[in-house]
């Protein structure tokens, strides 16, 4: 009796042998050896600057280890082994910071549902017009992940979130026999990380195996299988059981003490009937809020409910409507944005970004007193004294010389606290700022928030962690849709509200 032929598996295996890898005149990995099997879903594990968005590039195929004896990066699909990426690369999706920030450097503002397309065709942007057979599918993929709404909105006026699921449903889209995911729940509010976890769900149901890269282990998701831990360049790895690894660290303990009564004197910010529209689409509608000096406001609400544009809008990257406007005391009329922007410090994604990957972490500092993105022309000894005190103070001095292309999506993020700190701003603007942060470094974060709180410096904080309230808040501004939900004094037991739109 002939035997029906065996079916070859359509998913990757990755062998990793003896890697050895240095990025930035840095021993990132050592010795490293690893085995993904098909069906396998891994929590990978790692402080800030580990290496663990080097090593998931190095899988992918986007960097290549050190020449060694008995090194080896062997790929298995469909039946044949490949010892290098060419070839492979195309089946393996990577959804990461750096991906979605290519987006932001080189402006590729296609509408949503043209970036998932370009995943059918395996393509970061769209090389040709869809088939209405493959309009239909798109349209199904939007929907699984409850996003359809967005499909014809330019994705640079998306938020952050919006954006991050946007090219979750592309790197879906594309098939892939291998899921790499550099915390995909970044920038995500809690609905929607619900649906991510589901979906990653389903996929670990249809034996795609996947790596879920994160600081947030208490948010690993319930199908993961096995553990891997980056340490000082080498990896530990077993079976993933909840509850086994690292305890996730109690943030709210970060601060010293209770929010402050009463509002303090001083006005800095209004915004009077403010209507915002980018890309044709009201983002914010008839906002109205007042900031005095002193204050700490927490902005929160869903992915999309216009946190992020508020947040630019009030650095004045984004113009009011001529229905309302935005009052700043003390700017006249006329006078230059980059001298007002200097008087805010800002931490956003879309500013990390933004700078400058040749420049070093010291240049970008002092580049910010001078409110400019790009340094022109050598820092001048005064310069370089804030630049060191604001590095020090956010715990980045000894990144100071490092380029900031090769310093890990944490790293980088102290570095962007200590750009907003160097020129001593009348407000601060915290966009997500914690994300990307291991535990440790969010921890020294929170508590520096805190002081700063203390020190009644001005602060406006958007997050979807009730965990990263600033205990010392006074205020709080809950949008939905563009608009004002609720704005004014804390409201008792707020934090543990999950309000949906």
């Amino acid at each position: 009796m002939k035997r029906p032929r065996r079916r070859s598996n359509p998913y990757l295996s990755v062998s990793l042998a003896h890697i050895d890898l240095w990025r930035g005149g840095r021993h990132i990995l050592r010795d490293l050896s690893w085995r993904i099997r098909a069906g396998q879903c891994w929590v990978l594990l790692g402080d800030n600057g580990a290496g663990k968005t080097q090593l998931l590039k190095l899988i992918a195929g986007d960097v290549w280890p050190q020449p060694r004896p008995h090194a080896r990066r062997a790929y298995e699909w469909r039946g044949a082994r490949n010892d290098e990426p060419q070839g492979i690369k195309e089946e393996i999706a990577y959804l990461g910071a750096e991906r979605q920030d290519r987006f932001e450097h080189y402006r590729w503002d296609y509408r949503a549902a043209e970036i998932v397309g370009a995943g059918l065709a395996r393509s970061d942007v769209p090389l040709r017009a869809l088939t209405a057979r493959e309009r239909q599918q798109v349209t199904r993929l939007l929907q699984r992940m409850r996003i359809d709404s967005l499909a014809t909105r330019r994705f640079l006026d998306l938020s952050q979130g919006e954006r991050r699921l946007v090219l979750l449903v592309r790197a879906l889209a594309s098939k892939p026999a291998l899921l790499l995911l550099d915390e995909p729940l970044n920038g995500l509010d809690a609905v929607n990380r619900q649906r991510v976890l589901a979906v990653l769900a389903r996929v670990a149901g249809s034996g795609l195996p996947w790596i879920y890269a994160t600081h947030r282990p208490e948010e690993a998701p319930a199908s993961a299988t096995h553990r891997a831990l980056l340490q000082d360049g080498r990896l530990r790895v077993g079976r993933w059981r909840r509850g086994a690894a690292q305890p996730a660290v109690n943030l709210r303990s970060a601060g010293p003490g209770p929010g402050r009564a009463g509002a303090p004197p001083g006005l800095l910010l209004e915004l009077r009937r403010a209507t915002v529209w980018r890309g044709g689409v009201a983002v914010l509608r008839s906002i109205s809020m007042r900031v005095h000096a002193g204050e700490c406001w927490v902005v929160h609400g869903a992915n999309g409910s216009g946190k992020s544009t508020l947040l630019a809008t009030l650095h004045g990257d984004h113009g009011v409507a001529s229905t309302g406007s935005i009052v700043r005391p003390g700017h006249r009329p006329g006078q230059p944005l980059h001298e007002l922007q200097r008087r805010t410090g800002r931490v956003s994604p879309d500013l990390q970004a933004m700078l400058p990957r040749a420049q070093s972490a010291q240049h970008c500092v002092v580049a910010a007193l001078r409110g400019a993105i790009r340094l022109d022309g050598a820092p001048r000894e005064p310069e370089r004294r804030a630049a060191a005190a604001a590095l020090r103070q956010a715990g980045a001095l000894p990144l100071a010389r490092r380029a900031y292309g090769v310093l890990s999506y944490g790293q980088a993020r102290r570095v962007l606290f200590a750009r907003a700190l160097a020129a001593r701003p009348d407000i601060l603007l915290l966009d997500e700022p914690y994300a990307g942060l291991d535990a440790p470094t969010r921890t020294r974060m929170i508590a520096l928030v805190a002081r700063l709180c203390a020190m009644r410096r001005t602060i406006l904080i958007a997050t979807h962690h009730a965990d990263d309230w600033p205990r010392q808040a006074t205020h709080e501004l809950e949008l939905c849709a563009g608009r004002v939900v609720y704005g004014g004094g804390l409201r008792p037991r707020a934090r543990t509200r999950l309000m949906r739109c």
